[in-house]
């Protein structure tokens, strides 16, 4: 005891003590003071609240405090205990029931083995994956991004298509059904995910890779709602025997249609149907610089004979007709007939119209009057006949149109053409302008009574044209009725530059007939020719007999206009020759082999009753083909190419934009580029 007594003594002097002030340890000190509040008070690693989930910050420290506290121990224990037998009686209960067992899928990858969807998901049969889902989301947000790309993908091609991607169409792949997505009730419809149609055990968890540029290789192009557009179902016209059927019989056509509605789909990524494609309509789509008509004549024609590009053992036979200027041009009176229905909303359809006919109100004169007449669910006129001096008050009347209703065609129809008729006056042309983007569901609805009405009504020297907006819904053959009955044009506007082509730089060809009721009809020398094809002008196509008969309508060619039509023929003993001579037919030997064929034509000037006939001889003697021949000939190619004829053997894209492209010429506006361009996508696109 007295050493502890001692000790204790010790203790307390040293603490009765004040120790003297040592500046070397009180920095020390402060020192380690400064790094045991920085590392030691618990912030420096801890995990910060976020805008995602702000309540979940250091859930598990916070559970192993609690429990290092006595008194809670066991209270938490038996809670915790509670919790997990109901969440563990609620998850597995769904799952020991058999009515809602999910059923699994293996892949055909081992690694990417489909696992047993979550409560709720109904997994679809491979063959039957054709499924609506409202939100395709993962547990892991990790997985998110590639989903967002998914919808960007929709959104790029609605963008640069121009065109909606209806997504009832989409197909939901079950190699993604089948790896944990949670697919959401009905009612939940936030968004739509476009169709992946990954291949067998692409799945985006479980094992196999998703990064978004894998992915991305693994997307088609997303399914796209069928379209109901219309065209003529006419085959493209079959070889003939010349000794057999030795006379061909056709109207001219300057329509234009079927080459802007390729050029729409091409540009689109799309290879056009074959029935939309009608090659002499590509091939006068564009200018040519033929000679012009000597004197008074409202048009000259000439005829070459070159050797035919894709096939060296047979002749192109080219029949060029250039159509006359006109001079001083009659006041002109047009009636706007335009669909103003529901389908017209799209930004392709009333919006550029209304552009389309803006552009068109330049090239008028002060003495030209503009009536708008308008239908959807019933006719109405917009504005009464009004001179085009006042192109204000006339945009305003475009400007003001909106898009919704049903389609009361045959009403507009009746009322633009009386309106026509209150506003025309001798010496003056009048035109009705129809531009829609469809059919006409209401009022005369069959074909043959729109075109017995429109036959009428071009007697009182009215004639209609008609331009197709838009895509899903143009009734392309509808339209080539009502543009060939009415003595008008049939075009199709897909973009601002082609109105400017058709309604701008063409507008005197358009409005101004030089020459009606035009037919062509070729005799081919049995001596000569012993195989002929007509290349293009399925839907022109007439009878023998109905050459000489006037009551026959046939094409029109305006002012300044084009034409061009082209024949495939195989000379006599060529190695070209298809067919076998018949045993009993009849014997050419001796014949006439001088000439190759014998030309006629026929036509009527505008008013008149009574047809005027021209004709002319075709030598057998060939040439070298022209610059516009040529270029002719490849476009001809490439049309028949879109057709899938096969009557081209091995020629191809290639050697179509290789004779294009030698023979573009000046230009000037770079319609011929363009053609070259399309080709190059069409082959492209061919390769998929």
């Amino acid at each position: 005891m007295p050493e502890f007594d001692d000790d204790l003594d010790k203790l307390r002097a040293a603490l009765r003590e004040t120790p003297a002030p040592d500046e070397t340890s009180k920095e020390a000190a402060l020192r380690v003071a400064e790094e045991n509040f920085k590392n030691l008070q618990g912030s420096a690693n801890a995990v910060r609240p976020t805008d995602i989930s702000p309540q979940q910050v250091g859930l598990l420290k916070g559970l192993g405090q609690m429990f290092s506290r006595v008194k809670l121990k066991p209270l938490m224990m038996a809670t915790t205990s509670i919790v997990v037998v109901g969440v563990g009686v609620v998850l597995t209960t769904p799952l020991m029931n058999p009515a809602t067992t999910v059923k699994t899928e293996t892949t055909a990858n081992p690694v990417t083995r489909a696992k047993p969807a979550p409560k709720g998901i109904e997994v679809p049969e491979p063959e039957s994956a054709a499924n609506l889902v409202d939100d395709f989301s993962t547990d892991d947000p990790a997985d998110q991004p590639t989903l967002n790309y998914n919808i960007e993908e929709a959104a790029e091609l609605e963008q640069s298509f121009g065109q909606q991607v209806d997504d009832t169409q989409l197909e939901i792949p079950a190699a993604a059904a089948t790896t944990g997505q949670r697919a959401v009730s009905e009612p939940a419809q936030k968004r739509r995910t476009p169709n992946v149609n990954g291949s067998a055990g692409n799945t985006f968890r479980g094992g196999s890779p998703h990064p978004s540029s894998q992915f991305r290789d693994q997307l088609p192009q997303p399914q796209v709602a069928k379209s109901h557009d219309q065209f003529p179902d006419a085959s493209p016209n079959p070889l003939k025997v010349t000794t057999e059927d030795p006379v061909s019989t056709f109207s001219i056509d300057v329509d234009t249609a079927s080459y802007s509605w390729v050029r729409s789909s091409l540009t689109r990524g799309r290879m056009p149907d074959p029935k939309s494609v009608r090659v002499e309509e590509m091939v006068n789509y564009f200018p040519y610089a033929y000679a012009p008509p000597d004197g008074d004549a409202p048009f000259q024609q000439a005829v070459t004979v070159s050797e035919t590009p894709w096939n060296p053992d047979t002749q192109l036979m080219h029949i060029a007709i250039q159509g006359a200027q006109v001079v001083e041009r009659p006041p002109l009176n047009l009636v706007f007939l335009l669909d103003t229905s529901g389908s017209m909303q799209d930004a392709n359809k009333l919006p550029l119209l209304v552009q389309s006919f803006r552009l068109m109100l330049g090239q008028l004169r002060p003495e030209d009057e503009v009536a708008i007449v308008t239908y959807a669910g019933s006719a109405g006129t917009v504005l009464e006949p009004t001179k085009a001096s006042e192109r204000d008050k006339i945009e305003d009347a475009l400007r003001r149109l909106s898009a919704g209703g049903s389609t009361a065609g045959g009403e507009g129809l009746r009322a633009a053409y009386a309106l026509a008729d209150q506003m025309s006056r001798d010496g003056e042309v009048s035109r009705v302008l129809l531009a829609t983007d469809g059919d006409f569901n209401v009022g005369m609805q069959s074909n043959g009574a729109l075109k017995s009405f429109v036959e009428e009504k071009r007697k009182t020297g009215t004639y209609l044209s008609v331009f197709g907006f838009g895509r899903g819904n143009v009734n392309d053959a509808l339209m080539q009725t009502l543009a060939q009955n009415g003595n008008g044009q049939a075009a199709y506007i897909d973009t601002l530059a082609e109105a400017q082509k058709m309604l701008v730089d063409q507008l005197s060809g358009a409005m101004f007939t030089i020459a009606q009721d035009v037919k062509i009809q070729v005799e081919f020398n049995p001596a000569t020719v012993a195989e002929y094809r007509l290349i293009g002008y399925e839907t022109r196509a007439l009878k023998r007999e109905d050459f000489n008969n006037d009551k026959v309508d046939a094409g029109e060619i305006g002012a300044g206009h084009t034409v061009t039509a082209l024949y495939e023929v195989t000379p006599v003993g060529s190695e070209a020759v298809l067919t076998d001579p018949l045993r009993f037919g009849a014997s050419v030997e001796g014949g006439n082999t001088s000439d190759l064929a014998f030309l006629r034509l026929r036509y009527k000037e505008p008013g008149a009753d009574d047809s005027k006939l021209l004709e002319e001889v075709v030598p057998v003697s060939t040439t070298e083909a022209s610059q516009e021949a040529a270029f002719g000939a490849a476009i001809a190619g490439f049309g028949q190419l879109l057709r899938g004829n096969t009557a081209l053997g091995d020629w191809g894209y290639d050697e179509a934009i290789a004779l294009a492209n030698a023979n573009k010429g000046s230009d000037e506006f770079g319609h011929r580029a363009e053609a070259v361009q399309l080709m190059r996508l069409a082959q492209s696109l061919s390769r998929n």
